[in-house]
């Protein structure tokens, strides 16, 4: 089994406290240091845009009970730079680098290209950056760089329409680091059907917005118009070592992740609230959909974070560490649901406490060799609404010392 480290780097009160952003970066930098002397294999780190505090002031604020900031990590390329500086093992992931915003996927491929080329000059240098990409969580992120409805036929099929985009977005983005020169018209059209749609009257509506911009009312497939649109051009620089670049995609849609493995290989980046029957199902699907080039499918290219509340304090009983761990699970997963949505949703809380991992290191360990398979590659999250960097540091420890030895040896 394989072990990384998720950060979120959420600038949010917790228990009344809130660091500024200096302490929020020194927090970060000691903690993967540390994970880095720990042999933890990978630093995933959350990545956000744009003041989530701000736009709560917007007309269509996205969490409009959030306070604070989801996330201080606006460019994962530059932090991975200066993570790589002072580390001598450790790997960096994106989680997830929103390929829409900040220039779309050309300016995002470009940048990674150059990333690489730099980190490449040492030969020695045999360190990976994973780049997991999406279209990111929240939408306010991505309106302010005009990716919005552009008429009447999009504002009603925007639900639908805003899964093409990033399509297109991400086929862009892997065929130019691919190092292809392309043109927008080599991108196939994306065409809506009634299949793209939930109910019956959904569709009615979107036909209906289609005669409304000078289409067919009857139409039963609806041509996209292309929301990236250029002349051909190629990415530089162009002679940059590819084996550098691990790529992930952020999407559970099935003919999505086909699609994109036509291209280059591509992995799967999973989010800890994900069933276990839909784990499977996408182990399964992708020994038959995974590029050739990238070998053969295992079950450690779908990352899966995890959340993490350990409690090893060495003045506790077990019992002890167990209840208490019980009661910091319950509090950080209370406020994070009454933030996300202004109300604490007890069954929400209850459902992501069954797929996190709580209390003393033995019953961590034990919950990790019942719930996981000894394959599978954790991201674990342990600053989940803990600002208490010397506490995540002792938890990292801990579970490094304590738990994943004894996993991987009673496997």
């Amino acid at each position: 089994m394989q072990f990384d480290v998720f950060f979120s780097i959420c600038q949010t009160p917790v228990a009344g406290r809130s660091p500024d952003e200096a302490q929020m970066f020194q927090n970060f930098f000691e903690q993967v240091e540390l994970a880095d002397k720990l042999n933890y294999e990978c630093a995933w780190v959350a990545e956000s845009h744009l003041s989530t505090e701000v736009q709560k002031q917007n007309r269509q604020p996205v969490v409009p009970h959030f306070k604070g900031e989801v996330g201080l990590n606006v460019d994962f390329l530059q932090l991975a730079q200066a993570v790589f500086a002072r580390t001598k093992n450790i790997e960096m992931g994106s989680a997830i680098m929103n390929i829409i915003c900040n220039g779309g996927p050309i300016a995002a491929a470009e940048r990674i290209a150059a990333f690489c080329s730099f980190h490449g000059l040492n030969r020695d240098e045999q360190r990976q950056i994973k780049v997991g990409f999406a279209a990111g969580r929240f939408e306010f992120m991505n309106r302010a760089y005009g990716i919005t409805p552009r008429n009447a036929l999009e504002e009603v099929a925007w639900p639908v329409l805003k899964g093409m985009i990033f399509c297109e977005a991400a086929q862009i983005f892997l065929r130019l680091l691919n190092g292809e020169a392309l043109s927008s018209e080599e991108i196939p059209a994306a065409t809506m059907t009634r299949e793209n749609f939930r109910s019956e009257e959904d569709w009615l509506a979107v036909q209906q917005a289609n005669a409304s911009i000078g289409g067919d009312a009857d139409a039963d497939m609806i041509k996209v118009e292309p929301r990236f649109v250029f002349e051909e051009i190629k990415i530089i620089p162009q002679q940059w070592r590819r084996e550098l670049l691990d790529l992930i995609v952020g999407s559970h849609d099935p003919k999505l992740q086909a699609e994109l493995n036509e291209i280059a290989p591509v992995k799967v980046f999973n989010l800890s609230i994900t069933a276990d029957e839909l784990i499977d199902a996408t182990h399964q699907r992708m020994t038959q959909a995974f590029n050739p080039a990238g070998g053969e499918w295992q079950r450690g290219y779908m990352p899966r974070t995890v959340m993490v509340f350990l409690n090893a304090e060495p003045d506790l009983s077990e019992q002890q560490q167990n209840e208490a761990a019980a009661v910091e699970a319950k509090a950080a997963l209370s406020e994070y649901w009454n933030a996300l949505e202004g109300t604490i949703d007890l069954k929400k809380v209850e459902g992501a406490t069954e797929n996190a991992l709580i209390g003393s290191p033995q019953q961590v360990r034990q919950q990790v060799e019942e719930r996981f398979h000894p394959q599978d590659r954790l991201m674990l999250w342990f600053d989940f609404y803990n600002h208490d960097s010397a506490r995540v540091m002792r938890n990292m420890q801990a579970f490094a010392e304590q738990i994943i030895p004894q996993v991987n040896n009673d496997r």
